[in-house]
């Protein structure tokens, strides 16, 4: 197996000329690059069929892939709640996990967000970890901004019949710029009509703890989301977070609204043997 060695962090001294300034020009990627799959806690442990199309995806844009099995959490949930401590931790765990990759992928735009933003800034006071934490940030991407910016993926090979709407996760839009990633590739999914909702680019209310904390103001959001999606009349809503999807979803099924929710990944690879979000097995 290659081996990657990630260059320390320097910066050039006062009054350096410009011969000791340049650098080797590094070593170029292989055309079938190595990727670890940073899988997530809720794919892991509600849909790992979102995983597997991952996966799918990634090997058809030309990538080797690989799931580390020492990866656990972000470390998001303790880092929103001012456990820097804990978060750190899972940090240096989770970057010590993916050394050797040319890619780090996470099917997540918050999860993603977590690796690539804010990971430098929890160890930036750390001299063991800064230099580390910035080369992995460089290396992780979401998943399908991923096959489209890096991987040049301009279409798929998926059919889906029914029209479907899209809700831009925030961490995915606001914090790594995706927002016509997803919507190119769905257009190219045949027999998939895509419409788009009003607001929706507004969060569903979710937020990870925000939920928890304020419920009310989290069930007035996402009862805005749904009413949104509801009146295009689609058939599915897609998103690109299984935390946005798994809130979206429970709203879904308490109004009593038949909107099958997925993750886009599973509509792009033509992943759909498994029920719907938040849907019992046996139902479609």
């Amino acid at each position: 197996m290659r081996q990657f060695v990630l260059p320390p962090m320097v910066s050039a001294a006062p009054g350096a000329t410009r011969e000791t300034e340049l650098q080797p020009m590094p070593e170029p990627l292989p055309q079938r690059p190595r990727v670890g799959l940073f899988v997530t806690c809720l794919v892991d442990l509600i849909r790992p069929s979102v995983g597997f199309a991952a996966v799918k995806l990634l090997e058809r844009a030309g990538c080797e892939v690989a799931v580390p099995l020492a990866q656990t959490c972000c470390g998001q949930p303790a880092y929103n709640s001012g456990d820097r401590a804990d978060a750190a931790a899972l940090a240096r765990q989770t970057i010590a996990a993916f050394a050797g990759f040319d890619y780090v992928v996470a099917p997540s735009g918050s999860c993603a967000g977590m690796l690539k933003l804010h990971y430098p800034r929890l160890l930036a006071a750390d001299p063991e970890w800064t230099g580390r934490a910035r080369a992995f940030a460089e290396r992780v991407h979401e998943l399908v901004s991923f096959l489209t910016d890096v991987r040049g993926l301009a279409r798929v090979d998926a059919r889906c019949s029914g029209r479907a709407t899209y809700h831009d996760g925030c961490s995915g839009l606001r914090e790594l710029g995706i927002k016509d990633q997803p919507r190119r590739l769905l257009n190219s999914v045949a027999g998939l009509e895509l419409v788009e909702m009003a607001d929706a680019e507004v969060c569903c209310g979710f937020g990870g703890t925000f939920a928890i904390k304020y419920p009310e103001i989290s069930n007035a959001m996402v009862q805005r989301k749904t009413d949104n999606a509801a009146a295009k009349g689609p058939h599915m809503l897609l998103a690109g977070d299984l935390g946005c999807l798994l809130n979206i979803a429970g709203k879904l099924k308490r109004q009593g609204r038949s909107i099958a929710v997925r993750h886009v990944a599973e509509v792009l690879a033509g992943e759909l043997d498994d029920p719907p979000v938040g849907e019992p097995a046996g139902l479609s």
